[in-house]
């Protein structure tokens, strides 16, 4: 695994899997000098293992990787629950409508034809990421919700156990105040 760009905390980690080197060089550095901390891999076995072992903002797939074709990469890393949200632009160097349907069917969330420029690269980049983040946002906000929906149900349902015993205590002091009329109009009847 080879590392391109910046390492400052702020900068894009993108790992680029392409079965050819040369490629996969041209990848690391432009995107480098575009402030992306780029890993490189030439083969799908690899790229799973740098994808478990380390969190990536986005992933470039070649489609055509020799001995692992990058569509089956791809189903992999969406079968996978820590993966399955993880941005993927599928890279190809067919340009019909067939292999964007395709890499669109098997789970990519973009498609680039080779070649392709680089800053229409950066920007896919950029959109693909920007929406992990605002779906990665919602989750939490579901979970913080469900979180207080639950805490709100053992709430009520804490509440109804005391409206429950407060009934009782009440229909318990209905009755007592009940037989204390009962015993004071005996007590005025034979006066």
């Amino acid at each position: 695994m080879e590392l391109f760009g910046k390492t400052e905390k702020s900068a894009r980690t993108v790992l680029a899997v392409d079965g050819n080197r040369t490629n996969l060089g041209v990848i690391g550095r432009r995107l480098g000098h575009m402030g992306y901390l780029t890993a490189l891999s030439d083969n799908g076995p690899e790229a799973l293992g740098l994808i478990a072992g380390r969190g990536f903002d986005v992933v470039l797939i070649d489609m055509a990787l020799p001995g692992m074709p990058g569509v089956r990469v791809l189903q992999e890393i969406r079968g996978a629950l820590e993966t399955a949200d993880l941005p993927v632009i599928m890279l190809t160097g067919r340009s019909d409508p067939a292999a964007a349907v395709q890499a669109l069917a098997a789970g990519a969330d973009d498609h680039v034809a080779k070649p392709f420029d680089f800053d229409v690269l950066a920007a896919r980049i950029e959109r693909v990421v920007a929406r992990a983040r605002r779906i990665a946002e919602l989750k939490r906000a579901n979970q913080a919700l469900d979180a207080r929906i639950a805490t709100r149900a053992m709430e009520l349902g804490e509440a109804k156990v005391e409206l429950a015993e407060t009934r009782a205590d009440r229909q318990r002091l209905i009755a007592s105040i009940q037989a204390l009329n009962d015993q004071v109009e005996r007590l005025g009847a034979e006066g």
